[in-house]
C-alpha cells in the first residue's frame, strides 16, 4: 500500500504540473548558465522540453558561475535572467548575501526525494558529477591511475591544467601530500592546513595553465598545450563520445559534487522559474539529462529511469566510488571567501 501511495501522489503531482503548464501565460523564462556541452545537455534534456510544453520563449545567458555577476544585477535592481545555474558553495554564499531567493519547496518537490546535501534553503540540485583528471592517451602512454597524479611532475612531465579556483585544488592538494580523504576538511578548516596546501600546489605552480570555464580543459587537451587536466566528467566523456577524441577519464580520487539551480532575487518570472524547477524534478524528467551528458540524477527515485548505457557513465557508478571524497559545501559557505582572496593572492604572487 506504501507504495501505491507514493505512486498514486506522484501521478496526483504529476497531472497538478501538467495543468499549471498548460494554464501557463505564454511568455519568456531566461536562465544563465555555464555553457558548453554542459548548457547544451540542459537545452536538449530540459529547456527545449518544458518550453514546448509551457508554450514560453526560453532565453539563455552564459556565465563562468561567479557570484560577483549575480550580485552585481541584484545590487543595481536589473535582474534580466529568472534562473540562474550554480555551485553549492556559491548557493550557500548567495542566500547568506540575500542574492538568492529562499525557495519554497511545495511549490517544487518534497524534500525527502533528494539526496542529502542537493535541496538547499536557495538551491535546488540539478545533478551529481565529478571533479577527475582527465588525459590524451595519443599523449601520454603511460596512463594516470589517480587524480593526485596531477602533481607527480616527474612521471608526467609537461603542462597541466587545474581549474582557476581553490576549491578541488586545495583538497587534492592535501590529500596529494598524505591527508587521508576523511581528515582533509579537517585539516583545511586550519591555518596550518591552508598553508600546507599552498605549499603543495607550490610544487606544481609554474607548470600549470589555469582554466575557467568548462569547455576549456577538452580544448586545452586537443590543442596538446596540456598533458592532462582537471575536468568535470561530462565534459571530457562528451569530447569522447560526439568528437571521437582520444580522451581517458581517471577515477581514483575524485571530488563528487552537485550542480545546482536557484532563482536570483529580483527575478521577473518566479511563479514560472518555480514551474520549470518542479518540471524537472519529476523522476522521468530528472533522469533525462544522463542521455546527453553523463551527469547523475539528484532525485532518489530517478535511477530507474536512468538509460542503463549512461549507467556506467555516471560518477556514482560503483566502479567510480572506490575512492572519493563528497564536496564539503557547509566548509566552502564558511570558508570560500577567506580563501578566494588567498588563492587570488597566491596566483599574483
Amino acid at each position: 500500500m506504501k507504495g501505491l501511495r507514493g505512486s498514486v501522489v506522484l501521478a496526483l503531482a504529476g497531472m497538478a504540473l501538467c495543468s499549471q503548464l498548460q494554464h501557463a501565460a505564454a511568455g519568456e523564462l531566461t536562465i544563465m548558465a555555464t555553457g558548453g556541452a554542459w548548457q547544451a545537455a540542459l537545452r536538449q534534456a530540459w529547456f527545449e522540453p518544458f518550453a514546448k510544453k509551457a508554450g514560453i520563449t526560453f532565453n539563455e545567458q552564459e556565465y563562468t558561475g561567479e557570484l560577483g555577476k549575480i550580485k552585481a544585477m541584484v545590487e543595481t535592481g536589473d535582474v534580466p535572467i529568472d534562473l540562474v545555474t550554480v555551485e553549492t558553495s556559491t548557493v550557500l554564499q548567495g542566500c547568506d548575501t540575500g542574492v538568492l531567493v529562499q525557495l519554497d519547496y511545495g511549490k517544487i518537490a518534497d524534500r525527502s526525494r533528494f539526496l542529502p546535501g542537493t535541496a538547499l534553503d536557495c538551491g535546488v540540485g540539478i545533478d551529481v558529477y565529478g571533479d577527475v583528471v582527465a588525459y590524451d592517451t595519443t599523449v601520454l602512454k603511460q596512463a594516470p591511475t589517480s587524480v593526485l597524479d596531477i602533481f607527480d611532475t616527474q612521471k608526467y612531465p609537461g603542462k597541466r591544467a587545474l581549474r582557476k579556483a581553490p576549491a578541488q585544488n586545495l583538497e587534492w592538494a592535501l590529500m596529494a601530500d598524505g591527508v587521508p580523504i576523511d581528515k582533509v576538511y579537517d585539516v583545511l578548516a586550519t591555518p596550518e592546513g591552508v598553508d600546507r596546501a599552498f605549499k603543495k600546489l607550490d610544487t606544481i605552480k609554474k607548470d600549470v595553465v589555469w582554466w575557467d570555464a568548462g569547455a576549456q580543459p577538452a580544448q586545452l587537451l586537443a590543442s596538446k598545450e596540456v598533458v592532462m587536466t582537471t575536468a568535470w566528467n561530462g565534459r571530457i566523456q562528451s569530447a569522447i563520445d560526439h568528437d571521437n577524441k582520444p580522451f581517458a577519464l581517471v577515477w581514483d580520487n575524485q571530488i563528487v559534487e552537485y550542480d545546482m539551480v536557484a532563482i536570483p532575487k529580483g527575478a521577473k518570472n518566479v511563479d514560472l522559474a518555480y514551474q520549470y524547477l518542479a518540471y524537472v524534478a519529476q523522476p522521468e524528467i530528472s533522469a533525462q539529462l544522463g542521455r546527453y551528458i553523463p551527469y547523475g540524477p539528484v532525485t532518489t527515485d530517478a535511477t530507474p529511469f536512468v538509460p542503463k548505457d549512461v549507467l556506467a557513465k555516471l560518477p556514482t557508478s560503483p566502479d567510480h566510488m572506490q575512492k572519493y571524497l563528497v564536496a564539503n559545501v557547509e566548509f566552502w559557505g564558511d570558508h570560500g571567501e577567506d580563501l578566494v582572496k588567498r588563492f587570488n593572492a597566491w596566483l599574483a604572487q
